[in-house]
């Protein structure tokens, strides 16, 4: 599939976008002060969660919103016939549970991928809160227009980009999601197996495998020694090249 790299709209090139814009300079210290005005204000119930764990799942009527504190995250839409799709994922600030609002049910499972912290509270209790303090609501909606934009992208990524640009996508969309965090972001350690990884992106686990491997030949990631969960990121600069590029080596069907 042959795009030009102008109609590629991939983490990489929003990241970008946002900083051109004008973004926080700081996005770990803006996670970090709406972390503090929601634990300063909202009565929250915090829970330390382990790979596996359900935060809440389909069907389960909607009475609480969630926070990430710690760890990842991963929300699963589950098919009539059994099949089970990734669609999204979840770091340090951002919320879950925004799809129960519209119809009182959770559409999907949320799980937690690793240890980490979530901070439960009532959706009733935010909006009482807010009355007070309207700072309140606007981060409610600011994680929102997040949402519907890493929607949008992901959506158009998936019909634009190639198998080799849309795994260096998810990539750099990785690492980047920990840099704005304060995280070290040169080795990142997936939480997500090749066929996770081929099912959020609509691949197979071979070409996924095949996508990793061409990246790797071509110096933009390096598998570290203890396992190849573990990926190194020599730049991250160069891989959001190859991904606004459009690189003809990356251009390879699935």
């Amino acid at each position: 599939m042959q795009t030009r790299s102008a109609s590629i709209p991939s983490s990489a090139k929003v990241a970008a976008h946002d900083r051109a814009v004008g973004s926080p300079a700081n996005e770990a210290q803006r996670i970090g002060s709406m972390l503090e005005l929601v634990a300063s204000h909202v009565p929250l119930q915090r829970r330390v969660v382990h790979a596996g764990d359900l935060i809440y799942q389909a069907g389960e009527g909607f009475q609480r919103l969630h926070l990430v504190n710690a760890g990842f995250f991963k929300l699963i839409n589950s098919a009539s016939d059994g099949r089970e799709q990734v669609v999204a994922l979840q770091f340090r600030g951002d919320w879950l549970g925004f799809d129960g609002i519209a119809q009182g049910r959770h559409g999907c499972d949320a799980v937690a991928m690793d240890t980490g912290e979530i901070w439960s509270f009532s959706y009733e209790a935010l909006l009482q809160a807010s009355l007070t303090q309207p700072r309140l609501l606007a981060l409610v909606h600011e994680a929102m227009s997040r949402e519907i934009v890493r929607d949008r992208d992901a959506l158009l990524s998936l019909c634009t980009l190639s198998a080799d640009a849309r795994v260096a996508d998810f990539l750099h969309y990785w690492a980047d999601s920990l840099a704005r965090r304060g995280l070290r972001a040169d080795q990142i350690s997936l939480r997500m197996s090749r066929a996770e990884i081929g099912n959020y992106l609509g691949m197979t686990i071979e070409s996924v495998s095949r996508a990793l491997s061409r990246l790797s030949a071509r110096h933009l990631i390096r598998f570290a020694e203890k396992g190849r969960r573990d990926i190194e990121i020599p730049e991250l600069g160069a891989l959001a090249a190859f991904v606004q590029g459009g690189s003809a080596a990356g251009r390879t069907l699935q």
